[in-house]
């Protein structure tokens, strides 16, 4: 399957992945197409429902969120904390939650 994928600055590229793809193939796929670390890689799916993939999730399919051939996948980059200090990023990942 072709997935759409968009960064902040609302660059559009396209990464194929096989259809038993897992969220973790497609952050490698994406690492080695945009030389991004996939571990600092954040994934909001926009499949049936919109959602923030966590850590946890990604060994899940694909098509078990709702992704399929065209689907919109939006990316968010981890920035490297260099200051030891904490810093906590909150997102509302309930099924209510919908962007745009």
């Amino acid at each position: 399957m072709k997935v759409v994928v968009e960064n902040l600055t609302g660059t559009l590229f396209y990464i194929q992945v096989g259809d038993d793809a897992t969220i973790e193939d497609l952050k490698r796929e994406i690492e080695a197409q945009q030389k991004l670390p996939c571990d600092r890689l954040i994934l909001v799916l926009d499949g049936d429902h919109c959602f923030l993939v966590s850590k946890e999730e990604e060994n899940t399919s694909l098509v078990d969120c709702g992704i399929q051939d065209g689907s919109h996948i939006y990316l968010f980059f981890n920035p490297v904390d260099n200051d030891d200090s904490n810093h906590h990023f909150m997102f509302n990942t309930s099924p209510d939650f919908h962007l745009g």
